[in-house]
């Protein structure tokens, strides 16, 4: 396969913005998409739902509920400051009027606009974006819900993929239901390992398609922890360049960043900073984890072609995410404004770290000889390697270091303690001795008595 030149250099001084962008053209992308995003047609009606808004529009298109026969009036909510721990007063917001109608009713597929520019804005102020740059964002029902069109709009049978490894257990019903070929990269305490990657591409076969995309989760990954140092950043980055693939940033975990050393740049801000094409990056990110769960709301940010073919998707299946959880979430972001809302996330951040720290302790107490782990610099998990002895094994598996699984279902659960085994995390579903530990909801009793009980079992 021919691959375009490349030399990249870092530009100096970290918050310098390129002035010249080159930007990936489109037909880069459309080469990209699936049979199955290509065949797409625009939905019949939401297509020319722009047009209602034109001044003087008479629209008698879409059958469209009129808000006089809702029952709901209005909605009021308390919320806490941006940060509670410096301020506990609470503040009433209310959903009426114009607000709450556009929050009962049909709307567009990208997301209620108001929002849809907020997150603009906050893209260009952390990222370093500008407008001019050929990307923007679009709303779903949480970012599961985007990766899933995501790959739907470019991922067939036979393609391959890069897949971080291990990896978030979520993502792994939707690649391996497209019938793709999953190459998995290991991972570390540094992140992903682009020397191996490097390796692979290097002695790839003259006759064979490169990957299509790499799926990554930077920061705090989800299993391992593990935040992705800037070095290897950069070279994940040179490689998707040299080898036109796509780097997937699925980056729930961005603003539970707590590391002792600063937090270094997405790959979407990275993209900002070394010389070269934009256009390779396609971010997730979500308010679950920060906000609410429960609102399922998340957001994707990327090259125009293939944020249009995730609308497209999304306009003959679940039409929108939730009007009322994107008002809500809106009239909050319009309360705190983006200082207010960054305060927010960094309390958040601090609030898992004090979890972190707590978790360590007890880990340290219970599992100490029986298990070997590196503390996370972001998210709310641990990856934990137990020792686990001979007869955690199952049958017909090479593996000297034991099987989690066998432990759980043996072991653990009739213990009273619950993990995820580490199976769960890997495509090919390797047995391993690895699980996944998760303290976000643990109190202090309940993290001492529940690795004091894991302790035990490994114990026995």
């Amino acid at each position: 396969m021919t691959k375009p030149d490349f030399k990249p250099t870092l530009e100096p001084g970290t918050n310098e913005r390129q002035t010249t962008r080159a930007v990936l053209p489109d037909a880069v992308y459309r080469n990209m998409l699936s049979r199955l995003s290509k065949s797409r047609k625009p939905a019949p009606i939401r297509h020319l739902f722009p047009y209602e808004s034109e001044p003087g529009m008479i629209s008698m298109l879409a059958g469209k509920p009129n808000t006089s026969v809702f029952p709901f009036v209005s909605l009021t909510v308390k919320v806490r400051p941006s940060n509670p721990r410096i301020d506990d007063s609470l503040t009433d917001l209310s959903l009426d009027g114009q607000d709450l109608a556009v929050a009962l009713q049909y709307g567009a597929t990208s997301g209620t606009p108001e929002l849809v520019k907020w997150l603009t804005d906050l893209t260009c102020h952390l990222h370093g974006s500008q407008l001019d740059e050929g990307w923007r964002v679009t709303i779903g029902s949480g970012s599961q819900d985007l990766l899933y069109k995501t790959f739907a709009a470019l991922v067939e049978v036979d393609d391959i993929i890069f897949l971080e490894s291990p990896t978030y257990p979520g993502v792994l019903p939707i690649v391996q239901a497209l019938g793709c070929n999953i190459i998995e990269i290991p991972s570390d305490a540094d992140g992903i390992d682009p020397a191996s990657m490097a390796s692979l591409l290097t002695d790839w076969p003259k006759d064979k398609p490169y990957p299509k995309l790499l799926y990554t989760i930077p920061f705090g990954s989800n299993p391992s922890g593990s935040t992705t140092t800037l070095s290897r950043r950069l070279e994940v980055l040179r490689l998707a360049r040299e080898y036109n693939f796509l780097i997937l940033e699925d980056d729930p975990y961005y603003h539970l960043y707590y590391g002792d050393i600063p937090q270094p740049p997405s790959y979407f801000a990275l993209e900002r900073k070394v010389n070269g094409e934009l256009g390779r990056v396609l971010r997730f990110d979500s308010f679950s984890k920060i906000v609410a769960g429960g609102l399922r709301l998340g957001w994707a940010t990327g090259p125009e072609v293939l944020v249009n073919a995730i609308d497209l998707h999304g306009s003959s299946s679940n039409l929108q995410a939730s009007g009322m959880s994107q008002m809500l979430v809106l009239r909050l972001l319009r309360h705190w404004g983006i200082e207010g809302f960054l305060a927010h996330t960094a309390m958040c951040a601090q609030f898992y770290r004090e979890k972190r720290d707590l978790f360590e302790q007890y880990l340290q107490k219970h599992l100490k000889g029986v298990a070997e782990w590196s503390p996370p610099n972001a998210s709310m998990f641990y990856w934990i390697k137990l020792r686990l002895p001979a007869s955690m094994k199952a049958e017909n598996i090479k593996n000297d270091e034991g099987d989690s699984l066998l432990f759980l279902t043996e072991k653990a659960i009739p213990g009273g303690v619950l993990v995820l085994p580490g199976e769960c995390a890997y495509a090919d579903g390797r047995r391993i001795c690895n699980v996944r530990l998760s303290f976000s909801l643990l109190d202090e009793g309940s993290m001492d008595e529940g690795l004091r009980r894991l302790g035990s079992l490994l114990r026995e």
